[in-house]
C-alpha cells in the first residue's frame, strides 16, 4: 500500500513538472501542486531545527530547502516560461536565504539583525506576491497573495522562535498550522493556473 501510495505522489509531481508532455487531470495537478509546497514548508521546518541545534546536517538540509525553490520554479516554468520560473526560483531562495539569516542572528540573540533581515523578508514576500499577481493577474489577486505570504511568515517565524525557546511541543504545533496554510496558498495558485490554462488539462 505505500508503495503504490507512493507512485501516485511521484506520478502526480512527474505530470505538474511536464504538462505539455502528457494531459495532467486537474487532480494530479492540484495534488503535485500540494506535494511541492508541502515539501517547502517540511524542508523548512527541518532546516530549522538542524540549524537551531546546530546539527552536521544543516549544510545538506539547506541544499535540499534551496532545491524545493528550483523545482516550484520550473512547474511555474511549464506555463510562463523559463524566464519566469528562474524569476520565481530567485526570489523564493532569497526568501529561504533571509530565513536562513534571521535563525541564525536569533540564536546569537542579535535583535537588530533579526528585526533588519524580517523587514528584507517582508519586503521579498511583496515581491513574490506582485510577481504571481503580473503573471496571472485576473485569478491571483495581489492583496490575496500578499496577505497569504505574510501569514506564511509569521507562523514560520513563530515556528522558528518556539524552537530556539526549546517549547518543542509549541513548535510542533505551529508546524501544523503552517502546513494547513500553505496547502491552501497551493489551492489558490493550481486552481489559478487550472482557470487561466484549461486547454493544458484531461477533463477528467
Amino acid at each position: 500500500m505505500f508503495r503504490s501510495s507512493r507512485i501516485v505522489v511521484l506520478l502526480a509531481v512527474t505530470l505538474i513538472l511536464t504538462p505539455n508532455m502528457y494531459a495532467a487531470s486537474k487532480a494530479a495537478f492540484h495534488d503535485g501542486m500540494r506535494k511541492l509546497w508541502e515539501d517547502h514548508v517540511t524542508w523548512t521546518r527541518l532546516f530549522i531545527v538542524s540549524a537551531v541545534a546546530g546539527l552536521p546536517d544543516t549544510d545538506a538540509t539547506t541544499q535540499r530547502l534551496l532545491q524545493n525553490q528550483a523545482d516550484i520554479g520550473d512547474a511555474v516554468a511549464e506555463f510562463y516560461g523559463r524566464d519566469a520560473g528562474n524569476k520565481l526560483t530567485a526570489l523564493l531562495k532569497d526568501h529561504i536565504l533571509i530565513a536562513a539569516s534571521i535563525v541564525t542572528a536569533a540564536k546569537a540573540g542579535d535583535t537588530a539583525k533579526v528585526d533588519s533581515e524580517n523587514k528584507r523578508w517582508r519586503d521579498n514576500a511583496t515581491e513574490i506576491a506582485k510577481f504571481l499577481h503580473g503573471a496571472n493577474p485576473k485569478h491571483w489577486p495581489e492583496a490575496t497573495l500578499q496577505s497569504a505570504m505574510f501569514m506564511h511568515l509569521d507562523q514560520t517565524l513563530e515556528e522558528a522562535t518556539h524552537q530556539l525557546k526549546g517549547d518543542y511541543a509549541a513548535s510542533v504545533k505551529d508546524y501544523d498550522h503552517v502546513v494547513h496554510h500553505i496547502l491552501g496558498m497551493a489551492d489558490v495558485l493550481s486552481d489559478g493556473i487550472i482557470a487561466q490554462f484549461p486547454a493544458k488539462f484531461a477533463a477528467k
